[in-house]
């Protein structure tokens, strides 16, 4: 069955980059994915999946396979922007190869895996892997904002719960049990507004919030001493509210990304908060957000996510490592753990087991520049497709 599963996957790998640079080529900022969902639309129509769709939300969904056992494979679509374009050696949206390297944005994250998925459900049923399964591949919408957002809001409308979920976030295609939390917490502190003339009577809403971000600018020091691996607390965003510019501020506010470590939990971070705005006139909550997909959908995202990991003698972490020596000739030598958060807060928080495995680079990931090993994503949609034979 190997050899017969390769074939084919050598078969349409010429196929997989070209539809891979054209995913590139094609701008898919946040909000803004209604050119590339046609794309892996047709794609997906044109390589006979049993069925293909968009949902109210907005993303693309594929079926294949008619079996009780789901097993889905989530990629986003939307990547950041670039804010830069001259400063990059080839155009960002030009899907160029240069030294087997495939340039542009979201070359890495995460159109690569996104194409390897597409392709690795068309090879399977082509290859007869699907009794007893049904595999669904999902291109999701404004993940870059709104994490795992997008596909609860499809689990919600096809009363859909997957038996396993793969992220085919980048990995570098090292198999990977986790991610870091995720708060995401703003904070408020309350002045009174008096004229620039008199500011003695009234209270400065700004002098009221120094303190208080040198007490995260302390708390992020304290975590980091800790050790590897450790959370971090980070200002990420400041503003005030006054009536003038002769104006005492009668109001600051800013925005903290709180990461989380195994063993953080969010309670661990609400007392935290508690003890940050401790004798200030401030408050805290939840920073959320609230975006309007491409097709019109409202998204509100609560970011409060625990830390997860699945267990390395799980089914599907074994079932991981068997398609990574199938794939690779070798057991797999390391796994490993991602710092930032993905479309898995959903499946996770389901109790669906969940893994992580994608071809590129994460720490070029947004940055100029970004390009991804057109045999890594060759070698991912021979991995995926080994993992529907094998789970």
């Amino acid at each position: 069955m190997e050899n017969k599963v390769f074939e084919v996957c050598k078969k349409y790998s010429d196929d997989l980059i070209k539809f891979t640079q054209e995913l590139v080529k094609t701008r898919s900022y946040s909000d803004e994915e209604g050119a590339i969902v046609e794309k892996v639309l047709n794609k997906m129509n044109e390589l006979g999946y049993d069925e293909a769709f968009i949902d109210s939300t907005g993303n693309v969904v594929g079926k294949v396979g008619h079996g009780k056992k789901i097993i889905m494979f989530d990629s986003h679509m939307d990547t950041v922007q670039v804010p830069n374009p001259d400063e990059w050696s080839y155009p960002p949206f030009e899907g160029k190869i240069v030294d087997n390297k495939l340039y542009g944005r979201g070359s890495v994250d995460m159109k690569g895996g996104l194409a390897s998925s597409v392709y690795a459900a068309a090879i399977a049923k082509e290859c007869g892997l699907l009794d007893g399964k049904t595999i669904y591949v999902t291109g999701s919408v404004c993940e870059e904002f709104c994490d795992g957002v997008n596909i609860k809001m499809f689990f919600e409308e096809y009363n859909l719960k997957p038996d396993y979920v793969i992220i085919c976030e980048p990995s570098d295609n090292i198999i990977t049990l986790g991610h870091k939390g995720k708060a995401q917490i703003k904070i408020t502190t309350h002045g009174v507004s008096a004229h620039g003339s008199a500011p003695e009577k009234g209270i400065n809403a700004v002098y009221e919030m120094a303190e208080i971000i040198q007490r995260i600018e302390a708390k992020n020091k304290e975590l980091f001493e800790k050790g590897n691996p450790h959370g971090t607390m980070v200002l990420s965003d400041i503003n005030c509210v006054s009536a003038s510019l002769n104006a005492v501020p009668s109001e600051c506010s800013i925005y903290i990304d709180r990461r989380l470590v195994l063993g953080e939990t969010l309670d661990d971070v609400k007392a935290e908060m508690d003890e940050i705005i401790k004798g200030k006139r401030a408050t805290w909550e939840v920073g959320t957000l609230k975006h309007t997909s491409c097709k019109g959908a409202k998204l509100v995202y609560e970011p409060l996510h625990d830390p997860w990991k699945i267990e390395k003698d799980h089914p599907l972490t074994l079932a991981c490592n068997k398609s990574y020596e199938e794939s690779f000739d070798k057991k797999p030598d390391k796994y490993d753990f991602w710092d930032f958060g993905t479309n898995a807060v959903t499946p996770v928080s389901m109790g669906i087991p969940t893994i992580g495995f994608g071809p590129g680079e994460y720490k070029l990931a947004h940055m100029t520049n970004e390009h991804c090993d057109i045999d890594k994503i060759k070698d991912a949609c021979k991995f995926y497709t080994c993992l529907i034979n094998n789970l």
